[in-house]
């Protein structure tokens, strides 16, 4: 623990056992929530934050729209499927999307260490131009930081942005109900395990890129169709079995999963299978669960096997008449395991 400091702007809220910030504590785990509940959300207080969702959603001269924020500090920044730039543009689209907002403006904040190629920027750059096209949006503000080489590591990008609700559309894990279903649009892992194989110059016999993608056209297509979505996530950090325990804290509604449901591709269990890693726990960048009435499953997953991003969309689970938060999943021999959140993450730096 830190020395007691009796000055007015000292924090009064130590963060765990923890005096100083720690890999762990960027990792979407226990750590992450721990400092996100008890440092921001007790400075920043307000309903908007309080909802801890991935955007905001305000209300601004009638018009509801969605706010978001996120940093990318990715390593390597090129990788199998992508780059830094197209990550922070997806990534921040797909935000926009969970909350049900169709996305109109973002931002683009660069922080590059000196010495960075020119000719690198320039690459980053066009990909996020091609991707926030290719959506329909414009990057119409930001900024432009240089530090002192070896104090950057290459280049870190914040992108926000704001989207439009234009349906009566309200997303909330409170909106759960006995009986809903868990919806997933394809196979879980490549993302971090991409990232990872490039990283660590692992020869897979099969070729791995990641899934990042913009979920937004999909999402739309579900919203148009008139599907009864009652929350939506996209499997970043933590994976899938983080994004489920927060949704089921946050209803207070138990989750449970169907393994032989879920699909992993080959390199993806084959690394995570050696290196001990959960693959249900690794990262993604082009997934979403959306959770729906199970009357409407056979006309959201037809929805979603017409899109290119929902081909492999499945049924994974269901809602749990039980009232306790928690996250259950049966293997193929029929023994039933607890999810639970990582102090940490097991791939640090993948986002």
């Amino acid at each position: 623990m830190s020395k007691t400091d009796n000055s007015e702007d000292a924090c009064p809220l130590p963060i765990g056992q923890y005096d100083k910030i720690v890999m762990a504590h960027g990792g979407g785990g226990q750590l992450t929530q721990s400092l996100i509940d008890k440092l921001m959300l007790a400075e920043f207080d307000n309903p908007a934050l309080n909802e801890k969702n991935d955007s905001a959603v305000l209300t601004f001269n009638s018009e509801r729209l969605a706010f978001t924020t996120d940093s990318y500090v990715v390593n390597p920044l090129f990788f199998p499927g992508g780059d830094i730039g197209k990550l922070a543009v997806c990534g921040t689209l797909n935000d926009l999307a969970m909350s049900g907002a169709r996305p109109l403006f973002l931002s683009c904040g660069l922080i590059i260490e000196e010495g960075f190629a020119i000719d690198s920027l320039q690459k980053i750059i066009h990909s996020m131009s091609r991707q926030a096209k290719a959506a329909g949006v414009n990057i119409v503000t930001g900024d432009t930081k240089v530090v002192e080489k070896g104090k950057g590591d290459g280049l870190y990008i914040n992108t926000s942005g704001i989207g439009v609700l234009d349906t009566a559309i309200s997303l909330s894990p409170s909106k759960l109900q006995h009986d809903d279903v868990v919806i997933i649009n394809g196979d879980i892992g490549r993302h971090g395990i991409a990232i990872m194989a490039q990283r660590e110059g692992f020869k897979l016999e099969q070729t791995l890129e990641s899934d990042c993608a913009d979920l937004s056209g999909l999402v739309k297509l579900l919203i148009n169709g008139g599907i009864d979505l009652h929350c939506m996530r996209d499997l970043t950090r933590g994976g899938l079995a983080t994004a489920l325990i927060e949704i089921s804290t946050a209803a207070n509604k138990q989750i449970m999963l169907d393994e032989t449901a879920i699909a992993i591709a080959d390199p993806v269990r084959s690394v995570c299978e050696v290196l001990g890693l959960d693959p249900y726990y690794v990262a993604n960048e082009g997934r979403f669960i959306s959770v729906l009435p199970s009357a409407q499953a056979a006309q959201a997953l037809a929805i979603m096997h017409a899109h290119p991003l929902g081909k492999q969309a499945a049924v994974i689970g269901n809602v749990h008449k039980g009232s306790q938060a928690m996250v259950t999943i049966k293997n193929r021999i029929g023994t039933t395991r607890i999810l639970q959140l990582l102090s940490g993450s097991q791939l640090p730096r993948i986002c």
